[in-house]
């Protein structure tokens, strides 16, 4: 039998991602690598950015497989600066669905609140559009290009237990695997990193008390009067319902939002419908008709953290939520997580001296992430989550906005990569 078109020579021992078999084992060619400790969107983020500037790199999964759990995805424009960087800008344009609007709705009147074109003007004005797609699959499109990378060694069954540093190295230490030691270490493990507890012991992250729910439907199963081609966020008191189109309108991602002062972290646990349908008796029944079409639902209690200025200790560094988790609200965690790639790149290409192209990284970075971790908070507690008076502000403030006006606000995070203008930065 011929061998997986993805499999690379020299390689032997399987893990399967969600659609294609990829062989893993030690590249003897790799020297002197950066070490990643996490295979989710920033550490492939990452890798794929490195080998861009040929600066190769291990990634080392936790898990038995390379994979990504969750539905639907928003990206702004942001996030496609980063995929043309990456290298699968067309791909991604091939994959995603590309909506015309985003639309907020008050979920107690069902009246439009306002709604921002997303067509030719927003593109011109940004430069790239916005669009949504599954999880997994911008995962697996990053998966792609590490996989055939020859500078990229991927690893699975790798949990990582921390790391000790030495003058002009860095080992990674893992649960039931030999160390492993390179010229740097990126920990992008996410929300409870090892690498993050052991440089900064901060403790556990914030629960914010919201859960979401969520769940994909078939189109035919939507509302006939919902079945647009738009993000549409219904916004109530304590509240919110988020659903837009998937894999070219044949389906729709549903997302469910509810302030229920849980105090435990949960992520992926399958729930009934009727827990999910608790606490939604005072929105619109046009609003609440959607959550009714929802199954499978799975459910997760949001948590972020503070932000911090350092992510840094010689020559580790944090990326991703690892370095900045944020609440969903703004849309930007998997954009900020690759924007963190390409900054990386970017820094170790442009510096000769290691630990201070870390530096220079996490300079780069730090405030930007922290702007949108704070809009991120400010964004669910204002706009998505208002009663009363300060929902009525909310209203009267947001529909005497113009496209134009939206687009002026947007400017800072979505026509720009992430990156000064002196290092290439949109």
């Amino acid at each position: 039998m011929a061998p997986p078109p993805n499999r690379r020579p020299g390689l032997t021992g399987c893990a399967t991602s969600n659609m294609h078999t990829y062989c893993f084992v030690e590249r003897r060619d790799l020297t002197d690598p950066i070490l990643i400790a996490g295979g989710g969107i920033g550490g492939l983020a990452a890798a794929a950015a490195l080998a861009g500037k040929d600066i190769p790199s291990i990634v080392c999964e936790r898990g038995r497989a390379f994979g990504e759990i969750g539905a639907g995805i928003q990206l702004g424009p942001n996030g496609f600066h980063c995929f043309d960087a990456l290298g699968i800008g067309p791909q991604m344009r091939e994959t995603a669905v590309f909506i015309d609007a985003l639309r907020l709705m008050d979920a107690e009147t069902a009246e439009e609140i306002t709604q921002i074109p997303l067509t030719d003007d927003f593109r011109a004005h940004f430069g790239n559009p916005y669009a949504v797609v599954h999880r997994a699959q911008l995962h697996q499109l990053l998966l792609d290009r590490c996989a055939t990378s020859p500078l990229v060694e991927l690893r699975t069954d790798h949990g990582v237990t921390g790391y000790s540093k030495e003058d002009a190295s860095v080992t990674l230490h893992f649960e039931g695997q030999p160390d492993l030691t390179g010229r740097a270490l990126i920990g992008a493990e996410g929300l409870r990193s090892p690498i993050r507890a052991q440089m900064l012991d901060d403790g556990p992250p914030r629960v914010s008390g919201h859960t979401t729910y969520r769940s994909v439907i078939p189109r035919d199963a939507m509302p006939e009067d919902l079945r647009l081609n738009a993000a549409t966020l219904w916004a109530g008191p304590n509240c919110h319902i988020v659903h837009y189109p998937l894999t070219g309108g044949t389906e729709f991602n549903l997302v469910v939002t509810y302030h229920r002062d849980v105090s435990e972290p949960v992520s992926g646990q399958p729930v009934t419908h009727e827990e999910v349908a608790v606490g939604f008796d005072h929105v619109h029944p046009r609003a609440r008709a959607v959550i009714e079409h929802g199954r499978d639902w799975k459910l997760w209690v949001l948590c972020d953290r503070d932000p911090v200025s350092r992510w840094t200790d010689g020559r580790v560094a944090l990326l991703g939520d690892a370095a900045h988790p944020m609440l969903q609200y703004f849309a930007q965690g998997a954009c900020q997580a690759m924007e963190d790639g390409v900054a990386l790149a970017v820094a170790l290409d442009t510096h000769e001296d290691l630990e201070a192209a870390l530096t220079c990284y996490q300079n780069m970075r730090a405030t930007r992430t922290a702007r949108v971790q704070m809009n991120s908070r400010l964004i669910g507690d204002h706009i998505y989550h208002p009663a009363g008076a300060q929902a009525a502000v909310r209203n009267e403030i947001m529909r005497s906005m113009t496209p134009r006006d939206w687009y002026d606000q947007l400017t800072w995070i979505y026509r720009s990569n992430g990156l000064p203008p002196e290092m290439g930065g949109l």
